[in-house]
Order: structure tokens, then sequence, then C-alpha cells
């Protein structure tokens, strides 16, 4: 559950941080905003980085207790 819990929170700030800077750098570079695109895609990579950091230190601390 602590798993589930820990990836709905990364989500939910994912998706406000990305929508955040979307809209500032759309406005600064006058391009269109897809809130839509930019927070599923921000969503995706914040889980993709947290779960792939939280893998390979988990590889790494198992390799050490040998």
């Amino acid at each position: 559950m602590k798993w589930l819990e820990s990836n709905l929170v990364v989500i939910f700030w994912a998706v406000i941080f990305g929508e955040v800077v979307g809209y500032i750098g759309g406005t600064l570079e006058q391009m269109t905003w897809k809130p839509l695109q930019i927070g599923v895609s921000m969503a995706v990579v914040a889980l993709i980085a947290v779960n792939g950091i939280t893998l390979l230190s988990r590889d790494d601390q198992a390799s050490s207790e040998k």
C-alpha cells in the first residue's frame, strides 16, 4: 500500500509542476498550452524516474550486503 500511495503523490505533484512550468513556458514562447498533454507526459516521466531510481537503489543495496 505504501508503494501505491507514494506513486499517487508523485503523479499529483508531477501534474501540478508540469502544468505550472508548461503554462509559463508556453506563455514565454508564445505557444499553445495543452494542459492534458503536459500533465500526462509529466506524470509518466516522473513515474519512470522515481521507480527507476528506487529499483536501482534496491539492486545496489542488495549487492552491497553480500
